[in-house]
């Protein structure tokens, strides 16, 4: 099983928050988890930013950092190339689904990822992203 998951579930994974327990159990059954260099920019961006809105100090950053890159290097989550038939399908996704979703870029192009990447499951805790999940056929439960 393919399970694409949005920088939502990712950053839970290493600064905690309300959905970190939740992602703890859902890492722990070990499915095929993607990870293309957008997870990568975007996680980098959410977890440092922690910093700015107090929440992290710089140190536990760096902390969050050192381990997302130690998972990744252990292969927890499955390193693939960014699809580049992502953009088209985001642009396809905005045309649809945003003047009714209210979804952002971002989010577009996290779904157009998983289609292009041919995911099972579409995991997230932004309600609008699964909404756009779920209309375009991807199974958003855990």
């Amino acid at each position: 099983m393919i399970v694409y998951v949005d920088t939502s579930f990712l950053v839970a994974a290493y600064v905690v928050d309300a959905q970190s327990l939740a992602v703890a159990n859902l890492l722990a059954s070990h499915p095929h988890l993607c990870l293309t260099p957008f997870h990568c920019s975007e996680a980098a961006n959410a977890i440092y930013r922690q910093v700015f809105t107090g929440r992290l100090s710089l140190p536990g950053a760096k902390t969050a950092w050192q381990s997302f890159e130690a998972d990744t290097a252990a292969g927890v989550w499955q390193t693939v190339d960014f699809p580049t038939l992502a953009w088209d399908v985001c642009i396809g996704l905005a045309l649809r689904f945003s003047a009714t979703i209210g979804v952002r870029t971002l989010d577009s192009l996290h779904v157009a990822c998983a289609l292009e990447l041919k995911a099972d499951r579409f995991w997230t805790f932004d309600e609008r992203q699964a909404r756009l999940a779920e209309a375009v056929g991807l199974d958003t439960k855990a």
